[in-house]
């Protein structure tokens, strides 16, 4: 039976000594997808990459890259952008990209390597050393080098770190031609605004476990939506304000944490389905312009799997 997935984890478990880094971990990466990869410092993330990377092999469990469970580290269908990004500083930038382009046996790189820079707005550094390069420039052509030799399968580790608007509109939308054109992306982020854009499937590991793994709305709906965004005009009849300069709101039995952003209050509910009350509540008072029951977000839901179980747990709702 053909497998229409780039990597698959089952049973995957490394450790160091006496400590387990990754403990029993399954995961499926289907071809052509962006695949979001989250968790914490410390969680096991960087070894279950160094695994599909091939640089360290697992102590139990099998790992399928690309439909191989025996493979070179330096696979030529594989690519790679690390955090700690590293350029020939005293080369040039077309120097250097088709080192690397060579290095996995792609020697007809010119055309490829001419595409991307005037994709991403570098062509008139080409001949350029890479020490002359701003940051946001260097990071693009790092960001080439990975992508040069057309892999099958690319990890990006933090594509977007330190990037000015510009410069990551310009990466984001490199990202999403690759995956047009059936580029399979595993991207590593601590940015979770940019993990609920950009992913189709997101993984979460924290202490060496699976704890996340599936589309964003299927997350979010494993937790409650337990807060309430409301605008109201004129908000309260009186038009007082509190020692804040907030809209004063009324209290409301049960309902905590009132938090106004200038625009809107929010409230966070313990239990979930007493939104109608709120509207009904606040309706009686003032008219409603805007009203929202807020899914949670990927950052809170990082924040609550992430933080101090005994805070996390007294969180939920």
């Amino acid at each position: 039976m053909i497998s229409n997935n780039a990597i698959e984890l089952r049973n995957v478990t490394k450790r160091f000594r006496k400590q387990t880094a990754v403990d029993a971990i399954d995961l499926t990466v289907p071809e052509g997808s962006i695949y979001g990869f989250i968790g914490p410092n410390g969680s096991g993330k960087t070894t279950t990459l160094r695994m599909i990377l091939r640089i360290f092999q697992p102590d139990e469990g099998i790992v399928k890259v690309l439909g191989q469970t025996n493979g070179k580290t330096a696979d030529n269908r594989l690519g790679y952008l690390p955090e700690e990004r590293g350029l020939y500083k005293r080369m040039r930038v077309r120097d250097v990209l088709t080192y690397y382009a060579r290095l996995k046996g792609f020697y007809q790189c010119q055309g490829e390597i001419d595409f991307w820079l005037e994709k991403l707005g570098a062509a008139e550094w080409s001949n350029k050393k890479v020490d002359a390069l701003s940051k946001g420039m260097a990071q693009k052509i790092q960001f080439i080098s990975a992508i040069v030799a057309k892999p099958q399968l690319v990890i990006f580790d933090e594509p977007f770190s330190g990037l000015d608007p510009v410069n990551l509109e310009a990466l984001k939308d490199a990202v999403n031609d690759l995956r047009a054109a059936g580029t399979t992306i595993v991207f590593s982020t601590h940015d979770m605004e940019m993990a609920e854009k950009m992913c189709d499937t997101i993984f979460m590991i924290f202490n060496g476990k699976k704890v996340l793994d599936g589309t964003l709305n299927s997350i979010q709906n494993q937790y409650p939506a337990n807060l309430v965004r409301v605008r109201v005009e004129h908000f309260p009849a009186d038009g007082g304000k509190n020692q804040y300069g907030e809209s004063a709101v009324p209290k409301i039995d049960g309902i905590d944490d009132i938090n106004f952003d200038g625009r809107c209050h929010t409230f966070h509910m313990p239990d979930p389905g007493r939104y109608q009350e709120i509207l009904h509540h606040l309706s009686g008072i003032r008219a409603i312009s805007h009203f929202e029951v807020v899914k949670p977000s990927l950052h809170d839901i990082f924040v609550q799997i992430a933080k101090p179980t005994e805070l996390a747990e007294s969180r939920k709702a």
